[in-house]
């Protein structure tokens, strides 16, 4: 079974082709990670799917049928521009939202409790969004998203704004949605929450696809490299495409950094290495993180967070 289903969709605003015959799916208990850089065409896929605007051609299919904005009782969704009403209160927000959702007040309202409790903000049900803090708002606007309990739970740069002890949060609260059978798809220019949380990925690069699939397959898309402690002789192994000498400690030994060649692998070079008589001090494999990655397939991306500011 597919929660969301994307069959060669297209959109186009005018000249400019904002997403260009991208198909995907994503089952239950799924976390689907949407990455691209600014204008990549995640935000307005995500409209699709949620039928606030209209695709050119392709098809869109949510939990068996087309996207409805009538029907959004099975749908969480938490918008990259945040906005919540000023003057009312934390759990009337959340009932509002979970109205719309097709809740009965009543049960809306005794989930929205249950949710500010479990963002420790339950003495503050009753208090206006204007006097919550920045924190605070955006805790009650994730709880809009999840009052419905929803089937699809859909993250347009979740972790945007939001403070270290915040990430924590919304990555447990990911985390519990997938447990809880949703399919979660999120979009991020934040590399390191993609990597944690994501059992599959998308990467798009102006609204074309250009990987799909787990983070193992996404890795294995670059050549592995090695980090070693050697002497001169090792740059002539087989195997090796490249050897770049980092630091000379004496006496012959090196500090190296090595790319091998594509089909062979670390374990390959270290046997050759052993058959060759080659002294080693160190040899230790190097994977390429997501980062690594989206530079190689997407670009350069200015507004992708370092791992330092990706830190909960």
């Amino acid at each position: 079974m597919t929660v969301l289903q994307v069959t060669n969709l297209t959109k186009r605003f005018g000249e400019v082709l904002a997403v260009d015959d991208l198909s995907f799916a994503v089952g239950p208990g799924e976390i689907y990670g949407f990455l691209g850089g600014n204008g990549a065409g995640k935000t307005t896929t995500l409209r699709m799917v949620l039928d606030i605007i209209r695709p050119t051609s392709g098809t869109i299919s949510v939990l068996g049928s087309a996207p409805d904005r009538r029907n959004t009782g099975q749908i969480g969704f938490l918008p990259e521009e945040r906005g919540l009403y000023s003057n009312m209160t934390a759990i009337e927000v959340i009932g509002y939202f979970g109205q719309l959702k097709q809740m009965q007040a009543h049960d809306a309202k005794a989930h929205g409790m249950e949710l500010l409790a479990r963002f420790d903000l339950a003495d503050r049900a009753k208090a206006k969004i204007s006097e919550m803090s920045k924190g605070m708002a955006q805790k009650v606007q994730l709880a809009t998203a999840l009052v419905n309990r929803p089937k699809l739970l859909i993250l347009d740069e979740p972790f945007s704004g939001l403070d270290p002890v915040n990430q924590g949060l919304l990555e447990d609260e990911i985390l519990r949605a997938r447990d809880g059978g949703a399919a979660v798809i999120f979009s991020t220019h934040v590399m390191q929450h993609a990597e944690r949380l994501c059992d599959r990925l998308l990467l798009l690069r102006k609204g074309a696809k250009r990987f799909e699939g787990t983070l193992e397959e996404a890795r294995d898309q670059l050549p592995a490299t090695i980090d070693a402690v050697a002497r001169d002789d090792i740059a002539v192994v087989p195997g090796i495409a490249e050897a770049r000498r980092k630091l000379d400690l004496g006496d012959g030994w090196h500090e190296w950094v090595l790319g091998l060649e594509p089909g062979f692998t670390p374990e390959a070079v270290l046997e050759h290495c052993t058959a060759r008589g080659v002294a080693l001090r160190r040899f230790a494999e190097r994977r390429a993180n997501l980062h690594d990655i989206f530079v190689n397939l997407v670009g350069a991306d200015p507004s992708a967070a370092s791992p330092e500011e990706a830190r909960p």
